[in-house]
């Protein structure tokens, strides 16, 4: 079989797979978040924090608990890893510098999971698993909640209220990711991913020579880092590393992972907004993006010619052989157009043209099909951007679910787009004119640029996969990358909790022959455009310094 075919047999299971799930675990999710009734064990959580999850929240009570229990978590992490020096299970490493754990915790917390560290060499098995893992649960359920929030607040009408933040984000994670998460560690054991607490023992090398290696509850923070796009590596290699992605069938099953919640999502949307077919309109607007950045990438990385490449099977340079060129495409897709940041191949290896399809994927807000909650809610926004500009040329007044698309609405919409690329574009500026960060580049000319714009990209984003090559362990990078995942992550929800406020406090309009349809092809291919062209305007400039003038060379 030729690394072609196996490629797109590759792409033809995956798309599969997911299209079975989809209906299943949409539903499921929007009965979790619909129900009216609480677990045992949920209202045992509800008891210890003191919350009640009956009491409905107005946007900004939704908005200061987000903030108020997201904020905890980075103290509680930061604090973990400088006490690590003096925990048990420590491995015998050193706390970690205030810098990175500063960098670390908001990382971990925001779900971009950024590492400037290298794993087996750094975190001990407490920080590991009572640090680093339990973020990676509760910081997807906080995605989810706010798209939950946003869902409510188009299905709702003249209240005002988006539910209670403490019931989405406990429901989230017991019913949800918790079963989830351990059904897919069981299949990543049976794969040959490890799973023990052993310390750090020395095993040989092929070359010759000892190397230690120390082991880990790796498949158990494996399932949850790719399921809620979290993408954070027990081991400095991520999904390349044997120990965390042993074989093709296990490379495949993570990338289903990193898929089916975001996927799955648009069918909760659609039946909790009691339209499934609105529902579709957004999932077929993710899946054109997806599967055209996929086809991309493979043309890219197999297209290129010499003996050497034509030997490899494609462009093999940086990718595992386990892989191969196919597996890595769509992993690297996949992972950049998620908010994971997981890698099973070095994106800088990768050639001019496919480094820059990684980099604009993220660009695009990560919402092809995004991240765990924050990939919906983006699309949601860009659905209502793509409405206002229908509304704009036939000179009607915007509608999308039945809500008016007005002035405050356009507004936070825009403010909501407009975050990432001023903290992308301001602080890969300010590194490129100070005399420090370029130091950290192993690069020069336009490669070394596209490491700096992957950097900020990448973190403003909340993405968290590296472009390789950059050395990021400095205090320049640890604090302004930390800054950049802060704002990146919060100041958004700040404008889709206050659209979502905004539109549940309206009186729903009637459809009319001049309101635009949104659950038809037309609709998603004007949606398809309106991502593709506002993304364009904004980053064009910066990819045509980095990612093109290398691949156009």
């Amino acid at each position: 079989m030729g690394p072609v075919l196996a490629g797109v047999l590759q792409l033809l299971a995956l798309t599969g797979t997911l299209a079975l799930v989809h209906i299943p675990l949409g539903n499921h999710m929007a009965k979790v978040y619909s129900s009216g009734r609480h677990w045992r064990v949920e209202k045992r959580i509800y008891k210890v924090i003191g919350a009640d999850p009956d009491t409905e929240m107005t946007w900004t009570a939704y908005l200061r608990a987000v903030l108020a229990f997201s904020a905890i978590g980075v103290l509680l992490l930061y604090a973990l890893q400088r006490l690590q020096g003096v925990l048990p299970g420590s491995l015998g490493f050193a706390s970690i510098d205030p810098d990175q754990a500063f960098n670390t915790a908001v990382s971990f917390v925001t779900n971009t999971n950024w590492q400037s560290y290298y794993g087996e060499q750094a975190m001990g098995h407490v920080v590991q698993t009572a640090g680093l893992a339990v973020q990676n649960f509760v910081s997807a359920a906080v995605g989810m909640a706010v798209a939950v929030a946003l869902v409510r607040g188009f299905a709702r009408s003249r209240s005002g209220e988006l539910g209670n933040f403490w019931s989405d984000l406990v429901r989230g994670v017991v019913r949800v990711l918790i079963p989830l998460a351990f059904v897919a560690a069981l299949v990543l054991v049976a794969c040959g991913v490890i799973q023990n607490f052993s310390g750090i023992h020395e095993v040989g090398q092929f070359t010759g020579g000892p190397q230690q290696w120390n082991g880990g509850a790796v498949a158990s923070q494996e399932a949850i880092k790719e399921l809620g796009t979290n993408g954070g590596g027990y081991f400095n290699a991520n999904s390349a590393h044997p120990y965390e992605n042993p074989t093709p069938f296990s490379n495949l099953f993570e990338i289903f992972l990193i898929l089916v919640i975001p996927f799955s999502l648009t069918r909760t949307f659609g039946v909790m907004a009691g339209s499934v077919r609105q529902g579709y309109a957004i999932l077929a607007t993710m899946a054109t993006i997806w599967l055209g950045f996929v086809s991309l990438m493979m043309w890219t990385e197999f297209s290129h010619h010499g003996p050497a490449f034509e030997l490899a099977g494609g462009a093999m340079e940086g990718k595992e052989v386990r892989f191969g060129v196919g597996g890595s495409s769509i992993f690297a897709v996949s992972t950049t157009l998620t908010s994971t940041g997981a890698v099973d191949s070095f994106h800088s290896s990768f050639t001019g043209l496919g480094g820059g399809i990684t980099l604009l994927g993220m660009m695009l807000g990560e919402i092809a099909p995004g991240g765990v909650g924050s990939g919906l809610y983006g699309m949601l926004i860009m659905a209502v951007i793509a409405v206002f500009i229908a509304g704009l040329m036939v000179g009607r007044t915007p509608e999308y679910l039945g809500k008016k698309i007005g002035t405050r609405q356009i507004k936070l919409a825009a403010l909501y787009i407009l975050v990432t690329p001023a903290l992308v574009l301001v602080f890969t500026v300010l590194a490129m004119a100070l005399p420090t960060p370029p130091h950290s580049m192993t690069n020069s000319g336009a490669h070394g640029f596209s490491e700096i714009l992957y950097a900020y990209t990448s973190a403003s984003n909340n993405n968290g996969s590296a472009f390789a090559g950059l050395n990021a362990d400095t205090q320049w990078f640890n604090t302004t990358l930390g800054v950049c995942m802060l704002l990146g992550r919060f100041v958004p929800m700040v404008f889709v909790l206050a659209l979502a406020g905004s539109l549940a406090g309206q009186q729903p309009v009637p459809a009319t022959a001049g309101t635009l349809r949104t659950e038809n092809p037309l609709f998603t291919g004007l949606l398809v455009g309106a991502v593709l062209v506002i993304t364009g305007l904004t980053y064009f400039p910066a990819l045509a310094l980095g990612p093109l003038a290398e691949g156009l060379a």
